[in-house]
């Protein structure tokens, strides 16, 4: 998967990104400034994209 491929990241995430750009955007940040703060802000939430792995440990 190359750096920056956004297909590890469930539909809800991409949702919630796409709107945090969007807001981003109306503040008057650019197309690339809004982006990138909208994917660190899903990546903090959530703690990235959908990790693989059968029976894989959870975090508490």
């Amino acid at each position: 998967m190359p750096r920056g491929d956004k297909s590890a990241y469930t539909d809800k995430q991409k949702r919630q990104a796409q709107h945090i750009e969007q807001s981003e955007r109306e503040r008057g940040r650019s197309k690339q400034s809004a982006e990138r703060i909208a994917w660190a802000t899903v990546n903090k939430q959530d703690g990235g994209g959908k990790k693989s792995g059968s029976g894989r440990a959870r975090s508490h």
